[in-house]
């Protein structure tokens, strides 16, 4: 089995509600805080995803609904 890395960002909202997300990792430990300014966050609304697909493929979902207008939040 291969290995790939992973990073997850939990994030608390005000009402009490908690997400925790993995993905890629987009940041190591070499950068700086000002080196990651957030400059633009997406949400996708994919729903469910097959029970044996790879991070990588999830990934790519994420990045096709992004390129596609008509199936991202922002």
């Amino acid at each position: 089995m291969s290995m790939q890395q992973v990073q997850m960002v939990i994030i608390d909202l005000e009402d009490g509600s908690r997400g925790v997300f993995i993905g890629t990792p987009i940041t190591s430990d070499q950068f700086m805080d000002e080196d990651c300014t957030v400059e633009q966050v997406w949400f996708t609304n994919i729903q469910s995803i097959p029970k044996k697909a790879t991070l990588e493929q999830v990934v790519q979902m994420a990045l096709a609904q992004i390129e596609a207008p008509t199936g991202m939040l922002q």
